[in-house]
């Protein structure tokens, strides 16, 4: 289950006669899971055209209850504004997302869906959903509130942890 890079540092540290290294062992099953998971999440987007943030971006804007600016865009998926300049660079391209001027102030941009893009978000979100439900289908709610917890625990002893 641990990527190359990650069981070749495991046998770097028995090489060097470490102690029993399950502390990190269990990280980089961890980091693995993480990356098996985006990978998937990758795949299925790509043959649409999508990447992650471009899917975040629609499911925030089918969401919402009227258009958003590419700033409130951006604090909401939290990346910065350049980045979400390019995402909807490319919703515009295929016609998922339109940008227009705001009434009231001709200087802001306000974003919003198009009859398409409003179609496509609300049935990824749901294809989405179901499938990330799946990968958690065989644990048992108690043991799903256990991981929880102990990933919390984990999650705690981080810098972003900590400053939270």
């Amino acid at each position: 289950m641990l990527e190359i890079k990650h069981q070749a540092f495991l046998t770097e540290l028995e090489r060097r006669g470490q102690p029993d290294p399950g502390e990190l062992a269990l990280c980089f099953q961890v980091l693995s899971l993480a990356s098996a998971i985006d990978q998937d999440c990758a795949s299925r987007l790509a043959p649409l055209g999508l990447s992650e943030g471009r899917f975040v971006l629609l499911f925030l804007l089918c969401g919402a209850d009227t258009a958003l600016s590419p700033h409130q865009l951006a604090d909401r998926a939290g990346v910065t504004r350049a980045t979400v300049t390019g995402l909807l660079d490319g919703l515009e391209r295929a016609h998922l997302v339109s940008r227009h001027s705001d009434p009231d102030d001709k200087r802001r941009i306000q974003v919003q869906l198009t009859a398409a893009g409003q179609t496509l978000a609300a049935q990824l979100f749901d294809q989405q959903t179901h499938w990330i439900a799946s990968l958690f289908a065989d644990i048992s709610p108690r043991e799903r509130r256990t991981l929880g917890t102990l990933l919390q625990r984990v999650w705690s002893r981080t810098d972003a942890g900590r400053a939270a």
